[in-house]
């Protein structure tokens, strides 16, 4: 491991575009188990993402972003993300996330009864990402 160097890169892409691809000192993961932290010299992995938040600081400076699943890669101090959909916390639509919210589900647990349960844990997730405003960074 090394070291000496102070800063990950960290990159993520989905299918339309390059959503972000800048230094940081430390990158919260949302795994499909749990929340990974990842700072500098870091072992190599590749992991499945779940839905959630991903955290960066660099310096006294905090971005969070909305992740829907995909996998992830950790090597040589590079945090690589490929994910469907990554949503600045800031650019959340939190009206629609709270409509999908409201949204009926359906009494029996058909395929897309469980789809829609997924919908509304989603627009939770975003929901409580986007409240988190301005809060003293803690990544």
């Amino acid at each position: 491991m090394d070291h000496g160097t102070k800063t990950l890169q960290c990159i993520v892409v989905t299918p339309e575009r390059a959503v972000l691809d800048q230094p940081a000192d430390f990158v919260a993961l949302p795994m499909y188990d749990g929340e990974l932290g990842v700072l500098p010299g870091r072992a190599p992995l590749i992991g499945r993402l779940g839905s959630g938040e991903l955290r960066l600081r660099h310096g006294n400076t905090a971005d969070r972003y909305f992740i829907d699943g995909g996998f992830a890669q950790v090597r040589n101090n590079q945090v690589t993300v490929l994910t469907p959909k990554a949503i600045k916390a800031e650019a959340i639509d939190q009206e629609a996330a709270a409509r999908a919210l409201e949204a009926p589900i359906g009494v029996v647990a058909t395929e897309s009864g469980q789809q829609k349960a997924s919908a509304k844990e989603r627009a939770r997730t975003q929901l409580r990402i986007a409240r988190k405003g301005h809060q003293a960074p803690h990544a």
